[in-house]
């Protein structure tokens, strides 16, 4: 366990997908800071758009590499709970991930609003304008977004717990450089 690690691509969509989860909260919560139908607000919403695209296309590159080449560890000897849990929270994470990534363009085409990516193009709406439906979807996708953010720091913590209280290994297995820790 402890020699153990995950591929280079595995790291690095893990980690892009984590910086962009947190990017993509952070510019939204910012604009709810900017007055309504000002220049900036549109600009940050803009920048969310294109970076959710970013997101979507990080996420199937994941899944794809996940389902064919990347490698896959087991998870860490220790109770079958303990084990299951664990196995539930990651499944959790990406169905969550998936929600978050179909929700945005079908909320983003329910208002009305385009799909552009850094000004290069748009893409065409998704569903017809509906502002009742982009409202239910918005409180949807804020809401999923939440849930990842609480559901990733409680896998952040066991990360932790993993490596500074048992010493296993599971932390170094994707962070690189960091050695496993001495029992």
């Amino acid at each position: 366990m402890k020699n153990e690690r995950y591929d280079p691509l595995t790291l690095a969509l893990h980690w892009l997908t984590v910086l962009l989860v947190l990017v993509l909260w952070s510019i939204a919560q910012i604009w709810d800071w900017l007055p309504r139908g000002s220049a900036p607000r549109h600009a940050t919403q803009a920048l969310h758009v294109s970076l959710g695209m970013v997101f979507i296309l990080v996420l199937l590159a994941r899944l794809a590499w996940r389902l064919t080449a990347g490698r896959r560890l087991a998870p860490p000897p220790g109770p079958p709970l303990v084990v299951f849990a664990a196995r539930a929270a990651h499944g959790a994470l990406y169905l969550l991930l998936v929600l978050m990534a179909v929700s945005g363009p079908l909320n983003r085409s329910a208002g009305g609003d385009p799909l552009g990516f850094f000004g290069l193009f748009t893409l065409p709406p998704l569903l017809a304008e509906n502002k009742n439906l982009a409202e239910t979807i918005n409180d949807f996708h804020g809401t999923v977004a939440t849930l990842i953010l609480i559901l990733a720091g409680l896998h952040a913590a066991a990360a932790l717990a993993h490596h500074y209280l048992w010493r296993d290994g599971v932390l170094a297995r994707m962070v690189p450089g960091l050695s496993p820790r001495d029992p």
